[in-house]
This record gives C-alpha cells, sequence and structure tokens, in this order.
C-alpha cells in the first residue's frame, strides 16, 4: 500500500513561514506539495524600492485602479494562468485551498490592479509580524504587475513593515531594486521582522481606492534609477 503524505493544514504553513521556508508544486496539476529553502532568498528592501521616472509618471496618473483584499479568486486565478512565455504554474488546488483558508483568516493578502473595472493585474503573499511573503504575481496588460509591484511596497512601509520577502530574485525583480541575501543573515532578518507589529491596511482600507500620488509620495516621487527606460 503506498503511504500517504499528512495533508497541510493552513496553520502548518504559518508555521512554515516563520522557520523561513514554502511550500510548491512541481505543476498546476500535481496534487503534492513541497517544502522549499533557498540557500540565498530574495528579498526587495522596503526603503530602497527603484521607483523609475516612467513608473511615476504611469502611478500617478490613475490609469489603474488600485485596491486590496477584495477579490483573491480573482487574483489567484490571474497568477495560475498561462502567459506569454510560460504555459503554466506551480499554483495547484493544494496551494489554492490553502492561501484561500488564510485569505479568510486575515493572513493572506492581495493588491488588486484594475482597468476600466477588468482586474488586469495583482498579487498575493502571506503576513504574519512585520513580515510579508510575496507568493506571486501576474499581468495581462503593460504595466499593471509593475504598478501593484509599487503599491504593495507602498503600502507595506506605511503599514511599518521590515521585511518583502520574494522568495527568489529574478532580472524583474532585480529591476526595482531586489537583491538575494545568504540563508543565515535572511533567518536573522526573518527574526527581527516576526518580532514586530505592522498593519497591511493602514495605506488604506479593504476596496479602497487608493491614489497614485500617494504610492509615489511614499515611495520617494521621482526618484531617477538605472535602467530607467525598462522600468
Amino acid at each position: 500500500m503506498a503511504r500517504q503524505t499528512p495533508r497541510i493544514t493552513a496553520d502548518t504553513l504559518i508555521r512554515a513561514y516563520t522557520i523561513g521556508i514554502f511550500p510548491m508544486a512541481e505543476a498546476a496539476d500535481d496534487p503534492e506539495l513541497f517544502w522549499v529553502e533557498p540557500e540565498s532568498r530574495g528579498v526587495l528592501p522596503i526603503d530602497g524600492f527603484h521607483l523609475s521616472r516612467r513608473l511615476a509618471r504611469t502611478i500617478r496618473s490613475d490609469r489603474f485602479a488600485l485596491t486590496c483584499d477584495t477579490d483573491f479568486d480573482g487574483v489567484i486565478a490571474g497568477c495560475a494562468a498561462p502567459a506569454p512565455g510560460r504555459s503554466g504554474t506551480w499554483i495547484n488546488a493544494e496551494i489554492r485551498r490553502l492561501y484561500g483558508e488564510l485569505f479568510e483568516r486575515g493572513v493572506v493578502h492581495t493588491v488588486e490592479c484594475r482597468l476600466d473595472g477588468a482586474l488586469v493585474g495583482g498579487l498575493y503573499g502571506v503576513s504574519i509580524g512585520g513580515a510579508f511573503f510575496g507568493e506571486s504575481m501576474f499581468s495581462r496588460v503593460t504595466d499593471a504587475s509593475k504598478v501593484a509591484l509599487a503599491h504593495l511596497v507602498a503600502r507595506l512601509a506605511a503599514g511599518g513593515y521590515a521585511l518583502l520577502d520574494t522568495q527568489f530574485l529574478t532580472e524583474h525583480l532585480g529591476r526595482f531594486g531586489g537583491v538575494e541575501i545568504p540563508r543565515r543573515i535572511y533567518r536573522a532578518r526573518l527574526a527581527e521582522a516576526l518580532a514586530a507589529s505592522a498593519d497591511y491596511h493602514r495605506f488604506g482600507a479593504p476596496g479602497e481606492i487608493v491614489e497614485g500620488a500617494r504610492v509615489t509620495a511614499r515611495l520617494g516621487g521621482d526618484r531617477d534609477t538605472e535602467g530607467d527606460r525598462n522600468t
């Protein structure tokens, strides 16, 4: 008889984040999860976000309407959907179940980016103490995920967060100031962040549209950065 792996619970998931590990699946149609603890961890310094002039102008134009915690199902569906250069993701049914439960408990939060009322981008992640663990983001139109990320960083800064964990460092995140740190340093920063208190909704309540000017002001306005034309 095949050995059955105990089903992961939402409480187990919270505990995992507090010790520096997170779950993934091989593919969306794979029912199993496995634990990951990278040797080098991707983090995005909350006080060092690279906001280009072009992106700042896009945010201040209020072309996109940015909210939080209004549509978890829509956001995770967007993150799981195929995209150019990506036929699918690791977001399987268990991931949807677990993070959906944590959303209902107020541990998972979202950012929604809408254009003319339609959800065109967004992200979700886990909030524990003063640490925010970014999980996934998506974009259906140009700049939507970038604007959502900038909104998240502004929200975390306003809420008193100490750590934005991106799990891995990608070239895309590197353009915004993302860096890799060794596991031992990550664990120390994680412990400090978990001991802090933070408020995800201090920058705006669920469903409240946050004006772009508030976001850019929080992030330092028109601070120029390398790669300005590409971000």
